[in-house]
């Protein structure tokens, strides 16, 4: 799959309330989806996830124990104090049944999303997006002690700080990795410097590529931004998926899937796993079919399981620039006020 071929040259300070408000909703929809998906992130078994949550309609604090956590057979030994990023959460990594997010509270987000409200912060105050000030920044947050409290570090942050740690300059420590983690900053980016900045596609490809040097999710990054420009300024959402989709999804794919439940569609037509080459189509379905509904959308997407909360950053950035947020996500999205202020 390659990169489309549309240009985004119009001039970024036009209508800038319009483009703002729009493209901050659908960074607060990522957000939202990642907070309501983070208490049944990686469940894997459906009739565990109905046991322990019931049907997801709301925020909610996640459990212990997890019985789908493989977090007991994940590793990272920092090779210095300088490289450490488990810190405080290590002496729970090589224990069964421990959830992911488990000191998170109903509403918080997980460590990408947390991320990805910095990479926002830091891109509005300074009007501009510099890949090495982020690096100096991302680099600072996880090494401070107990910024995050989040329990689980994604492969790729792992594989960044064992190349730092191994004399690496920043800019050259990103890997090759093939998940749909990958696309959370794209979002953010949209929002922080708006759908119609003439760079934005070259720098959300730039950014993406920090940490993600995959074809297949830089290409997905590239069709997420090219569908969010083309919501954020008016078009209609399940238009914007399928003309902008580049082959990840198509029309008749759609009316495949469509004649079938969500979890059949996602679970056993698409895997429910990080893989990009069936997270990202999942993630653009749920879009589609739950176009105008942005709470069933969301959490449809929470109720399928496996990695809900990466696949959530696009089901929710699209359904949140499509279409009304209710207010009850926004006021209990613990995040909400440094992104709506």
């Amino acid at each position: 799959m390659t990169a489309g071929s549309d240009r985004n040259d119009t001039n970024p300070n036009a209508d800038i309330p319009d483009r703002i408000d729009t493209s901050r909703q659908a960074f607060l929809g990522s957000l939202i989806a990642d907070a309501v998906a983070m208490p049944v992130h990686w469940y894997y078994d459906r009739q565990a996830l109905a046991r322990d949550y019931g049907l997801i309609t709301d925020f909610l604090k996640p459990k212990n124990p997890h019985p789908d956590s493989i977090l007991w057979r994940s590793s990272y030994t920092a090779a210095s104090p300088k490289t450490d990023i488990l810190r405080e959460q290590a002496e729970y990594w090589g224990k069964r049944g421990i959830h992911y997010h488990q000191f998170l509270d109903a509403g918080e987000n997980t460590l990408n999303q947390q991320l990805a409200v910095e990479l926002y912060e830091m891109v509005r105050r300074d009007r501009d997006y510099d890949p090495e000030r982020w690096l100096d920044r991302y680099v600072a947050f996880m090494l401070a002690p107990g910024r995050h409290r989040d329990t689980y570090v994604e492969e790729y942050h792992r594989d960044f700080f064992t190349n730092l740690a191994a004399g690496r300059k920043p800019i050259n420590c990103g890997v090759r990795d093939v998940h749909i983690g990958g696309l959370v900053a794209v979002p953010a980016l949209v929002a922080a410097l708006g759908p119609k900045h003439p760079e934005l596609r070259r720098i959300v490809r730039l950014h993406v590529g920090l940490t993600h040097k995959d074809d297949e999710v830089l290409d997905a990054a590239d069709v997420l931004t090219r569908m969010l420009i083309h919501v954020c300024q008016g078009e209609d959402l399940r238009t914007a998926i399928l003309e902008q989709s580049n082959g990840w999804i198509s029309a008749a794919k759609i009316r495949d899937w469509d004649r079938h439940p969500d979890d059949v569609v996602v679970g056993r037509h698409l895997s429910p796993a990080c893989y990009i080459p069936d997270a990202f189509p999942a993630a653009l379905f749920l879009a589609w079919r739950h176009a105008g509904d942005f709470a069933a959308g969301v959490c449809a997407n929470a109720q399928v399981g496996g990695d809900n909360c990466h696949r959530g950053t696009v089901v929710g950035a699209l359904l949140g620039a499509g279409g009304p947020i209710p207010g009850r996500f926004l006021e209990g999205l613990r995040m909400g006020a440094r992104v709506s202020g």
